[in-house]
């Protein structure tokens, strides 16, 4: 199969009658065959629940995920022992662009791989795992990827 195909299901009730102040962004969010839901709501800065995720942390997560599994797979398919991943994902939101949005996301990783790896190696799949990321692929805002490499 050349493509695939992702649905998700949100839901929201309450009422919008008291105007915008007032209406819960408070939502739930399902994207079968996962059978977990997910807590939403806007930013605190929004009158959101600052308790659950909201839609911008989800896309710097997003990015952080898909760079992730992209990264297992090529050191994997290169022989690399990766023994730990971790990342600091961040995004910014710039209200004062036009139209508002995130500009930038950043993810600082730092990869732990076997003692005698070589790690100038281990840069170079980071950046191919950076090119191959569908979800850095898929975005407007730029995905920039600083790797730092740490031995067992």
């Amino acid at each position: 199969m050349i493509s695939h195909t992702y649905a998700a299901h949100l839901h929201w009730d309450g009422s919008t009658a008291a105007g915008v102040r007032s209406f819960s962004r408070d939502h739930t969010a399902v994207a079968p065959p996962a059978a977990g839901e997910v807590a939403l709501s806007a930013d605190r800065a929004f009158r959101g629940s600052p308790e659950r995720l909201n839609p911008e942390q989800l896309v710097v997560m997003a990015a952080s995920s898909c760079q992730l599994l992209s990264f297992l797979a090529v050191a994997a398919r290169a022989g690399v022992d990766v023994l730990a991943y971790d990342d600091e994902a961040s995004g910014r939101l710039d209200l004062a662009a036009e139209p508002a949005r995130l500009v930038t996301i950043r993810l600082a990783v730092t990869v732990k791989v076997a003692a005698g790896t070589d790690e100038a190696r281990v840069e170079e799949l980071a950046e191919q795992a950076h090119r191959e990321c569908f979800i850095a692929n898929s975005l407007a805002v730029p995905v920039e990827v600083t790797t730092t490499v740490v031995s067992d």
